[in-house]
């Protein structure tokens, strides 16, 4: 990884050694990746309960955040060890899983990079979000896809996905007032197969929600509701109720994230 002039202020403590491990989950029963104060069940506190089983006292962080009902295919995360633990990364993947539930797994785990940070060393982050337009709902898309019956144009909706890509003021995708509403969109691609639909966005950071809007809004424009040379003008007002709702949560997967190599 290249130079990073604030590594200092987040690398591990003295005495401590960093964990890189790659995390999967299905989102149904979780209440997000971050511990809530009420209690309610996250990944963060399943992993630090496994890795307290094996004997560390460490707080895992994630490269990104996901919301309650978000599933996560391959997650970056840190975590700090004391450097004398005796359990090795080649036998931690096996040694957590023993200790999580069957809804989250460890699928890789080694030492981190030096200056490796899981969320502040991220340089992008990726999403895939999962429709299914059956004319009938599909059983066994539950939980994992949105339905949306009847025909969407997924060639109007590339058409508008285009004008968003780039760094933009993204006011009118977000859940909530934001001090800084500007962020940098590498893709966003619409994928069809026969009734089956994937968005894939990537980007350097997100808002609150902010996925889950840009796909409402091109599901609205796919039904005929929006026309896609409304985007530029979306971007300029900044306004929330001119973009399409946000979508739910059970069909977006957090699928990866881009660090500078080591």
């Amino acid at each position: 990884m290249h130079p990073d002039p604030h590594a200092a202020f987040y690398a591990p403590p003295d005495g401590y050694r960093r964990l890189r491990l790659e995390v999967s989950w299905l989102g149904t029963h979780f209440a997000g990746w971050q511990s809530q104060a009420r209690g309610e069940r996250t990944v963060q506190d399943e992993l630090q309960r496994a890795l307290a089983r094996l004997g560390e006292a460490a707080r895992p962080v994630a490269a990104g955040r996901t919301d309650a009902g978000v599933h996560a295919l391959c997650m970056p995360l840190h975590a700090d060890v004391r450097a004398d633990w005796r359990v090795p990364p080649e036998r931690l993947a096996r040694a957590l899983n023993a200790h999580l539930p069957r809804d989250v797994a460890v699928l890789e785990a080694a030492w981190a990079p030096p200056g490796f940070h899981a969320r502040f060393s991220c340089r992008w982050r990726a999403y895939r979000y999962r429709v299914c337009s059956a004319p009938q709902r599909q059983p066994l898309e539950e939980g994992r896809a949105l339905w949306v019956p009847g025909p969407l144009d997924a060639e109007r909706m590339r058409a508008a996905a285009a004008h968003l890509v780039g760094e933009h003021d993204f006011a009118a995708f977000a859940s909530r007032e934001e001090r800084q509403t500007r962020r940098r969109l590498y893709a966003l691609e619409v994928h069809q197969h026969g009734d089956n639909l994937e968005f894939f966005v990537r980007g350097e950071s997100f808002l609150r929600h902010m996925v889950r809007a840009l796909v409402g809004t091109l599901l609205e424009v796919g039904q005929g509701k929006l026309d896609p040379q409304a985007m530029p003008g979306l971007l300029v007002s900044g306004a929330r109720a001119d973009a399409g709702p946000n979508v739910k949560p059970y069909g977006l997967y957090f699928v990866g994230a881009g660090y500078d190599p080591a």
